[in-house]
């Protein structure tokens, strides 16, 4: 790792990131990256109390720890893009409201597509793979995270991506979706997400799941493949 792998790290775990990545986008047609060559993917935890709350259905805490570590997210997406923009690079925070770019750059768990997800960003940075609910899933904490993303030119050294899952024949995430999104298949690298997850599905079943579980009206969030993750769970 270079010294500004090593600065930005420092300065990112500061401010409350919990994992740091470097990964090399050059694979990735130009546009999509906008014309830049490296993505940091960073990445919060939820407390493990609050994982451990959802297991019959999602909670109002577990909503609003979703928001905070969205906004928590696009804080340090933003102050890390600046710090790179201040020595002289072209850097992109993907936060929620990017101008110009709305929905599109979003990759939440209520989502349907994405120009460019921050898992993508995740994988080619070495964080962790997609597991068969289509949600990054971490050594560190399982899919117990939220994540996001910076593009840019600055000279980084990049991890090694990956490219295939680590979730061999588990299907608990299958077997417990409320909505039956989960096919069950493996992800890797040359898989559209649609092969093997119905996104539909899981909104539609995390929408109803909202109301039953804290009244959420128009609410969509469930995390029950979340909760259930050998990897969560090793975490929590």
């Amino acid at each position: 790792m270079n010294d500004l792998n090593t600065i930005i790290k420092t300065e990112l775990t500061a401010l409350g990131a919990d994992i740091i990545g470097f990964g090399s986008l050059l694979e990735l047609p130009a546009e999509v990256r906008e014309h830049l060559p490296t993505g940091i993917c960073v990445a919060v935890a939820y407390p493990k109390d609050v994982i451990r709350g959802i297991s019959e259905y999602p909670t109002m805490e577990y909503f609003e720890w979703y928001n905070k570590l969205n906004e928590k997210l696009d804080m340090l997406v933003t102050k890390g893009a600046s710090f790179l923009i201040d020595r002289g690079y072209k850097a992109v925070a993907q936060t929620r409201n990017m101008v110009g770019s709305g929905e599109s750059r979003r990759d939440s768990e209520d989502n349907n597509n994405t120009t460019l997800p921050h898992k993508t960003v995740a994988t080619r940075a070495g964080i962790g793979w997609i597991g068969k609910c289509a949600l990054l899933v971490t050594k560190e904490y399982g899919s117990a995270v939220r994540i996001s993303s910076i593009l840019t030119d600055a000279p980084l050294q990049t991890a090694q991506p990956v490219n295939t899952s680590l979730c061999g024949e588990c299907m608990l995430c299958a077997k417990s979706c409320p909505g039956g999104a989960v096919s069950g298949k493996l992800w890797d690298v040359s898989i559209y997400r649609d092969e093997f997850f119905d996104p539909i599905k899981c909104r539609q079943t995390a929408k109803e799941r909202a109301k039953i579980g804290f009244g959420g009206e128009n609410i969509t969030i469930c995390g029950k493949c979340i909760e259930v993750c050998p990897w969560t769970q090793a975490n929590n």
